[in-house]
């Protein structure tokens, strides 16, 4: 393999990306097992997952490593990851079809819009909207995936119940509208 066609897969960015990628599988893994402490487990490694989203992109950018591969890389990972996620949350019966198919149909038309755009030179960068939107998703799944109601305590003055399950169908809806 050529030294820069090294440099440009195996950089630190890019490594941390395919490291998102490749836990994708454990995490699906504990939602599957159910219980809720897997369920902790998966939303604590989905959590992780998610955060490197943000780091991959930080030290391309500091690093000056910046590649065609990242560019492919960073939104590859983040599509598969929700893909993955909200194709097993429908089959376990934690969202509706309906609503992923609709999330899925628009990201897909999205994706289209922008290989049409690139085909033609140019280039469309994923704007303030875009970056909501992934964000909406990523809290409304990590929501569905501890699905289980907690009792969350306000600074001892009261207690309540917190079904994580509606709040996640309620953010991943919120997220169709950016």
């Amino acid at each position: 393999m050529r030294a820069t066609l090294r440099e440009e897969l195996f950089n630190l960015p890019n490594m941390v990306t395919m490291l998102r990628i490749v836990g994708i599988p454990l995490v699906m893994l504990f939602i599957w097992r159910g219980a809720p402490v897997d369920c902790v487990i998966a939303g604590r490694t989905y959590s992780a997952a998610t955060i490197t989203d943000y780091f991959d992109g930080y030290l391309a950018r500091k690093q000056g490593l910046v590649t065609v591969m990242g560019k492919f890389l960073d939104p590859l990972a983040d599509k598969l990851i929700v893909m993955a996620m909200l194709v097993m949350l429908v089959a376990l019966h934690r969202v509706p079809g309906w609503l992923v198919v609709v999330i899925l149909a628009r990201e897909m038309t999205i994706n289209g819009l922008r290989a049409i755009a690139s085909s033609e030179g140019l280039v469309i960068a994923a704007g303030k909207g875009g970056k909501i939107k992934t964000a909406l998703q990523m809290i409304g799944i990590l929501c569905l995936v501890i699905h289980y109601p907690y009792d969350v305590n306000f600074v001892g003055l009261h207690t309540a119940r917190i079904d994580f399950n509606v709040v996640g169908i309620w953010v991943m809806v919120g997220s169709v509208f950016f």
